[in-house]
C-alpha cells in the first residue's frame, strides 16, 4: 500500500510517530468520538485509490459544461467586484470635485466681494453712467 493511501486511511485521532515525514507531523486529525464519525470524515480505500489516479482533461480537449459554468462564474464574479470597486472610486472623486469647487467658488466670491467693497464709490449700477 502507498504512502499516499496509508494517509487516507488513517480511522483514529492517534498522534503521528516520530519517524513520520514532517509534513505529516504537523498534520493534526479532529478528536472523533465514535467509530461513525471516522466513516463520514474519512474516505473508503476504492474512493482513496482513485483519488490520486484520476484521469485530467489534456489541455486541448473541450472543457465540461460544469468547468465552462464555474469559470463563467468566476468571471462574472470579478467583473461584478470589479464595477463596484470603479463605481465606489468615482463617487468619491465626484464628491471631492464638488467639495472642491464649492471651496474654489466660495473663496472667489468672496474676493469679488471684497474687491467690490474696497472699490464701491457710491455710484452703482454703473451701467446708468456709462453707456
Amino acid at each position: 500500500m502507498t504512502p499516499n493511501l496509508q494517509m487516507l486511511k488513517v480511522m483514529s485521532a492517534q498522534p503521528l510517530p516520530s519517524t513520520a515525514p514532517h509534513f505529516l507531523c504537523e498534520f493534526k486529525l479532529p478528536v472523533l468520538s465514535s467509530p461513525g464519525a471516522a466513516r463520514q470524515v474519512f474516505m473508503a480505500e476504492s474512493d482513496a485509490s482513485n483519488f490520486f489516479s484520476q484521469k485530467r482533461r489534456s489541455r486541448r480537449s473541450p472543457k465540461s459544461y460544469a468547468e465552462v459554468q464555474a469559470e463563467q462564474r468566476m468571471k462574472r464574479a470579478a467583473s461584478e467586484r470589479r464595477r463596484e470597486y470603479n463605481e465606489e472610486q468615482r463617487d468619491e472623486y465626484e464628491n471631492y470635485l464638488e467639495e472642491d469647487r464649492d471651496e474654489v467658488n466660495e473663496r472667489s466670491r468672496e474676493t469679488n466681494e471684497q474687491l467690490r467693497e474696497y472699490h464701491y464709490d457710491g455710484l452703482y449700477p454703473r451701467f446708468y453712467w456709462f453707456h
